[in-house]
């Protein structure tokens, strides 16, 4: 007896395009519809697999890689999915698995609701025009939805998934933020830390001592799935790039700065910097935490390029007066 394995998949972009109450593309319904064509076709069922709030274009989709190697290791013979679409928007994959590796270990690859089935030879090139047409729409909802974000930003709404560390979501309008009154004083305390003459590496060193625990893990601890990509333990502890970070960063007094990072492509993760010249700004968009003369007293010590001691002592920085050529020192 034939064994195939159901494949569901939902994503965002589906969600958003369905009301409420249409129930088209959920999981459920999907799971619904697969089961029983299965057991039409007399089908033995081997498992389901489904990947929620997934890609179409991801190649990283758990389930989704799980059941390829079940499909490697001669586990099943069939892959049924709802549609083509459903299984993948990229057009590699389907050349990939449905004319390449599928053929080699015998699967034969059906979508119910669109007449896909790699049994039927005559059926490629229709498999080859979905795969385009799939991936054209992905590259079309990327750029439109990259359109609706830039202009989201040049009003000064906040789109990011997590407010600045000092910040939070406003409950009632999660475009904007509010002071978050804890991680606020940390912000206080770490540029009265640096006025006092304390370099970077020796704050992040006071605020451990301290047990007070940096953005990632503060996030954490206040109940928002945040992960940070290059953390490299869970402990929680500050570093000099994230203390500097945070005594550059602009937000601090009222400025929506966004648009620091994008995706490559929307065909993959990879994520680059913006050169700050390209960053959309606005103006006085929510409260400061930060005042102005002592954001940008910080700012010239730091371009002075103050070498800390590590004790909180930092060494004189000689500088030159233009106007007159008279010397004089100052703390950096």
């Amino acid at each position: 007896m034939d064994k195939v394995a159901i494949y569901c998949r939902l994503s965002d972009e589906d969600r958003n395009k369905s009301n409420k109450f249409d129930e088209s593309e959920s999981i459920q319904n999907q799971k619904n519809i697969l089961t029983k064509y299965a057991i039409e076709q007399g089908w033995n069922i081997y498992n389901i697999y489904s990947d929620d709030d997934f890609s179409g274009l991801d190649s990283e989709r758990p389930e989704f890689n799980r059941m390829i190697k079940d499909a490697q290791m001669g586990r099943i013979n069939i892959i049924l999915a709802k549609t083509q679409a459903r299984f993948t928007r990229d057009m590699e994959l389907v050349e990939k698995y449905l004319h390449k590796d599928f053929v080699e270990w015998g699967i034969r690859f059906v979508g119910f609701a669109d007449f896909v089935d790699t049994n039927q030879k005559g059926n490629k090139k229709a498999r080859q025009i979905n795969g385009l047409v799939n991936e054209w729409y992905c590259e079309d909802i990327s750029a439109s939805i990259r359109t609706v974000f830039n202009s989201k930003r040049e009003d000064g709404d906040f789109i990011g998934s997590f407010a600045t560390y000092g910040y939070k979501k406003d409950p009632d309008n999660k475009h904007k933020l509010i002071i978050d009154e804890d991680a606020a004083e940390v912000v206080k305390l770490i540029f009265d830390l640096y006025l006092q003459g304390n370099g970077t590496q020796h704050i992040a060193y006071i605020l451990n001592e301290r047990g007070i625990p940096n953005p990632s893990k503060y996030k954490q601890l206040n109940g928002e799935k945040f992960v940070n990509s290059s953390q490299k333990d869970s402990y929680g502890l500050w570093n000099k790039t994230t203390v500097k970070r945070m005594l550059t960063n602009e937000m601090y007094l009222g400025h929506m700065q966004q648009r620091k990072r994008e995706k490559v492509s929307y065909k993959t993760k990879k994520i680059r910097s913006i050169p700050k010249e390209q960053w959309i700004v606005v103006k006085n968009t929510h409260e400061p935490i930060i005042d102005e003369k002592t954001f940008f007293t910080v700012q010239n010590r730091l371009r002075s390029r103050a070498r800390s001691t590590g004790t909180g002592n930092t060494y004189i920085c000689h500088q030159i007066e233009m106007h007159g050529l008279r010397s004089y020192n100052e703390p950096c």
